[in-house]
């Protein structure tokens, strides 16, 4: 293996290295195409941007913009690719990601597909070419590969029936950092139509905990509040996905506008996209 500068082989992915720790890590959910309104939360004190393209209009295009906006500021930017494949993987890391969301990954080959994509040969399968991922990785430029090989998070959303029922399998698969259940997905596709008290949901979801503790992976899954979030690391789940920037701008303007006696509108409480 080629030698690395020393700043590249000391740094370590701070999301990863608070999970390791045993702390919380809350990410601010980015739908919003603008790189001002990611700046922005790259500062408010969340440990990502969970920056949003399966449901939102973001593009990769914005996603750059996004890497450029928040280089060096506090959040770490993750993406959440639209599907589970290597094309979307390599333009969202190769644009300066430093982790990656895989929705529906229900087998465990779809497990290791997202875990081979995040890594260069001959580990996994990413393709070189980070023109601009060396240049915004935080470690800096040089011995790019190893750092990115050791510090981007693959982090693999269950979401469906059929993947709680292979779910030991898919948590023994190697380089697979999280398993993040899409309570809203999951809850649709076990017939409960988003139901997200239904003993059936909270069963399935136990059964997840469990193959993830065993296989020593961390836990993840949407808080649209700080007390649900508290609620869930008792449960053992230490990453979370914060409401939209959308829901918390309805949220404030709520908090804002209902004591001077103006209705806002009829905003939702903040929600996270699951």
């Amino acid at each position: 293996m080629l030698q690395t500068d020393a700043v590249n082989t000391s740094w370590e992915n701070p999301v990863r290295k608070r999970l390791r720790e045993g702390l919380p890590v809350v990410a601010a959910t980015i739908t919003v195409a603008n790189a001002d309104v990611a700046a922005h939360a790259a500062v408010l004190g969340y440990d990502f941007l969970w920056v949003e393209m399966e449901h939102s209009p973001i593009t990769l295009e914005t996603l750059r913009n996004i890497v450029l906006a928040t280089r060096g500021l506090p959040a770490m930017t993750f993406a959440r690719v639209p599907v589970n494949d290597f094309w979307t993987a390599k333009r969202v890391l190769d644009a300066g990601v430093s982790g990656v969301m895989f929705p529906f990954t229900s087998t465990p080959e779809l497990a290791a597909q997202a875990a081979a994509a995040c890594r260069y040969p001959p580990v996994g399968r990413r393709g070189s070419g980070p023109v601009l991922a060396r240049t915004t990785w935080p470690a800096g430029e040089a011995g790019y590969h190893d750092s990115a090989d050791a510090n981007v998070m693959v982090i693999i959303i269950i979401e469906e029936q059929r993947a709680v029922e292979r779910i030991e399998e898919i948590a023994a698969t190697p380089g697979v950092d999280v398993l993040f259940i899409g309570t809203s997905d999951l809850s649709f596709s076990l017939g409960l139509r988003g139901s997200q008290d239904h003993p059936a949901l909270e069963a399935a979801i136990a059964r997840i905990v469990e193959a993830g503790q065993r296989h020593g992976k961390f836990l993840g899954r949407p808080a649209a509040t700080p007390e649900m979030a508290k609620r869930f690391m008792e449960q053992g789940f230490q990453l979370f996905q914060g409401p939209t920037d959308m829901g918390l701008m309805a949220a404030g303007a709520k908090r804002y506008l209902e004591p001077l006696g103006k209705a806002a509108g009829q905003p939702q409480p903040p929600r996270t996209i699951y």
